[in-house]
């Protein structure tokens, strides 16, 4: 093993460097509607139309009330009642209550919402049970509480997930304006490679890795774009990756590693290539190459280089190595500023029966259990595979589980990364 190669923390810091950088030239924008933006990177902060709440509302079903006269534990008359959606009611009278239900706006001159279940009710008039009292504030979210009219809710470079849909709906936002996706060029290499609807000859493999990246490449914000398989052959890859220089971003698989035919690196070199790491200690994905390459002159990109990724053919390498390194470079070409990659602890199961490797950092298919009690942490398994060419191994995997270069052994039990796709 070349100990010039890089660990994966400085392989790493590398690519989150690059990333970083390409995070400081915005891609294009467009607006999609709100039912079409999960997913998306936002290209416009999003602002508050009005206060959040619009006003004071209740928290509870319950009577609005002074804390004060509530916490004496008098009878207080009912002097009105509002529901969800109806004008502020109001004002309350001194020494009243006033019925309201959850989501209704609080009637002015009320300070507090004494719940339905902690009051007793007879003839019109309500009072709180012995040994409860009140403080001003108890269930009301005052108006403006969450925000302010014009404040800014999400910046640009947020990732709109569900949340962020629903405050935006609130907002009244119809529409968002959002970052155009980046296209990932995705080409695998290999005379043993058919398409999938191909049966193969004895010797071939049908193209996994293709649609595999593909799903990973939109997943992570991206526009997947499948190149046809480039046979093992100077001319056919040096034509493959003219094409692929229109691209926002390059993945090849296959042909990095340094057999008689694997011809990806020197057809990188021809193209003019700039080199960053030809491998990294970490098992599975060694091999793994990252670069810059000239953009087409008729690419149309805003950037004079374009981002490559050599990715191991097996698999699971490809898996491994598109999470940890081409990920974070496709997000900062998506514009967003969750960059990742996306690691969690979890405790090792009772079958720890896998080692590490002096020297490289190792990432293996695993199965990760949640359990219901909030106090414990996940649990985790590896998944049994025979390779990083596993492919079953590798969808009955949900993480991988990290150890690091320097860790001989995993006992049961013992608190463990986790890397989450």
């Amino acid at each position: 093993m070349s100990s010039s190669l890089p660990s994966y923390d400085e392989a790493a810091a590398l690519v989150a460097a690059h990333a970083a950088r390409l995070g400081l030239s915005r891609p294009s924008c467009e607006q999609v509607e709100l039912n079409s933006a999960p997913g998306r990177v936002l290209a416009q902060s999003l602002f508050a139309d009005c206060d959040q709440p619009p006003f004071s509302r209740s928290t509870r079903d319950g009577f609005a009330c002074r804390a004060v006269e509530a916490s004496k534990h008098e009878f207080l008359p009912i002097a009105g009642t509002s529901r969800a959606g109806e004008a502020p009611g109001g004002p309350l009278p001194p020494g009243a209550a006033w019925e309201i239900m959850t989501g209704a706006a609080v009637p002015s001159g009320a300070d507090a919402v004494a719940m339905l279940e902690h009051v007793e009710a007879a003839r019109g008039m309500v009072r709180l049970v012995a040994g409860r009292t009140l403080k001003p504030g108890e269930n009301i979210v005052l108006q403006g509480a969450q925000a302010r009219e014009g404040d800014e809710l999400l910046p640009v470079g947020t990732t709109i997930r569900s949340a962020q849909i629903a405050l935006a709906a609130a907002c009244g936002y119809a529409a968002l304006e959002v970052f155009a996706r980046p296209r990932v060029a995705i080409l695998a290499t290999g005379d043993e490679i058919v398409p999938v609807g191909d049966s193969p000859d004895p010797g071939q493999i049908r193209n996994s890795n293709g649609p595999m990246l593909a799903a990973m490449v939109a997943a992570a914000g991206g526009e997947p774009w499948v190149l046809p398989t480039a046979l093992d052959d100077e001319h056919a890859l040096d034509a493959a990756l003219a094409q692929a220089s229109q691209a926002d971003m390059l993945l090849i698989t296959g042909g990095v590693s340094a057999g008689k035919f694997d011809l990806v690196e020197p057809a990188l070199a021809r193209a003019g290539a700039r080199f960053h790491f030809t491998g990294v200690r970490i098992q599975p994905g060694k091999p793994l190459v990252f670069g810059e390459l000239p953009h087409s002159s008729n690419a149309g990109s805003q950037r004079p280089t374009l981002a490559f990724f050599g990715l191991p053919g097996n698999p699971v390498s490809s898996a491994v190595t598109f999470l940890l390194f081409a990920a974070p470079v496709l997000t900062a070409l998506a514009g967003s500023r969750d960059l990742g990659p996306r690691f969690a602890l979890a405790r090792m199961g009772p079958r720890a029966d896998r080692h590490g490797k002096a020297g490289l950092t190792r990432f293996l298919p695993a199965s990760c259990t949640f359990s219901a009690a909030a106090s414990e942490l996940p649990e985790v398994e590896f998944v049994q595979w025979q390779g990083s060419g596993d492919l079953a191994a590798l969808a009955r995997s949900n993480c991988f589980l990290v150890i690091p270069e320097e860790v001989h052994s995993l006992e049961p039990g013992a608190i463990v990364r986790i890397l989450i796709p």
